[in-house]
């Protein structure tokens, strides 16, 4: 869908704020350019009266790069908890007083998850696991796991995001036949000491490189509300689009007890929407999925809008330790709004 020219208008010169959404539209929406650092923070500090335009403005920018199909993904973890990290925001972490308490999920039920993501409409099953990254019974549980789900005539797509890899792993997984990884670089690599200390985000940013050089998609996004300023909002979006991933999976902090973060504030969902947009508006064609925390930041009518604001990918269902809306809610959701669910065939 290719929008109409915007002209240049006396109130666009009178008005700085108009003038940033007329600037976003001719170099974004009309030349597919992503904004710079400096653009997307002018976008984060527009005020609030010029957000329905600017969601507007990013739902026109992902129909015209990206188009109207939205991918639907499932996620389910084979080990849950004990992890060795301090991610001030996870309750997986073993360093932490959190109720989440360290489990392994066997190979049938990881089976039973991936037939019950597929029955959803999804096309892609994420495996995940709390680990800095994976020793050898991990990726012999994931082998052995694939397997399964490919013996069991289930041919949906398999991702993982098992931490931190080295080359060896990585060529292991693209043996196995993974085809995305997801690794979030989690915030701005300027507020990345303020949220993780037992490793640095440039160990991150290297797996992420390995995994691109080795024709995997790449999947990496983090959370929103942890802490960090616009600036460094604007930082994280820049970031991002220097790593070209495939895919930016959307997070937003849900305060979990007993970590570091358990008493910060929920962020306001029209700050959620206009971050989303801001994502948008430096990753024309990526596809920005919505992912944990968007049922409490944004409730019902607010996950309709970030569709209709620059979104198209969806996680449904629950997350790994969190309870997500019923994957029947989203569907509807989707079906209402008139976007269709990108096809598996599409996506092999």
């Amino acid at each position: 869908m290719t929008a109409a020219p915007h002209q240049d208008t006396a109130l666009d010169r009178r008005d700085p704020e108009a003038a940033i959404l007329t600037a976003a539209r001719e170099q974004v929406l009309e030349r597919g350019e992503g904004l710079s650092e400096k653009q997307v923070l002018e976008i984060l500090r527009l005020d609030d009266d010029q957000l329905p335009g600017l969601l507007a403005l990013a739902h026109e920018v992902r129909m015209r790069w990206c188009g109207p199909e939205v991918e639907v993904e499932g996620i389910v973890s084979v080990k849950t908890g004990g992890c060795p990290e301090d991610c001030h925001f996870c309750s997986q972490s073993g360093r932490f007083p959190t109720p989440v308490r360290s489990a392994w999920l066997d190979i049938p039920g990881l089976v039973k998850a991936a037939a019950e993501t597929a029955d959803t409409g999804a096309t892609e099953f994420c495996i995940v696991a709390a680990v800095r990254g994976p020793d050898a019974r991990l990726l012999s549980q994931v082998r052995d796991g694939i397997n399964a789900i490919r013996e069991s005539g289930n041919d949906i797509q398999i991702a993982c995001s098992l931490g931190m890899l080295t080359q060896e792993q990585v060529d292991e997984l693209v043996e196995m036949g993974v085809h995305r990884y997801n690794h979030n670089l989690e915030t701005a690599r300027s507020h990345f000491p303020n949220v993780v200390t037992t490793h640095s985000w440039e160990e991150r940013w290297d797996t992420l490189r390995m995994v691109s050089e080795a024709g995997m998609e790449v999947c990496s996004g983090g959370i929103v509300g942890m802490g960090e300023t616009d600036e460094q909002r604007a930082e994280f979006a820049v970031q991002l689009a220097e790593l070209d991933p495939h895919e930016v999976p959307m997070n937003f902090l849900i305060p979990q007890p007993g970590t570091p973060y358990e008493k910060y504030e929920v962020i306001e969902g029209k700050d959620a929407l206009r971050t989303v947009a801001a994502f948008r508006l430096a990753l024309p064609r990526t596809m920005l999925r919505f992912a944990g925390g968007r049922e409490l930041t944004l409730g019902d009518l607010g996950a309709e809008q970030g569709m209709l604001g620059g979104v198209n990918a969806i996680i449904v269902g629950n997350y790994l330790t969190n309870l997500g809306r019923p994957a029947s809610q989203d569907l509807e959701m989707l079906s209402g709004l008139k976007m269709p669910i990108k096809a598996l065939s599409e996506t092999l």
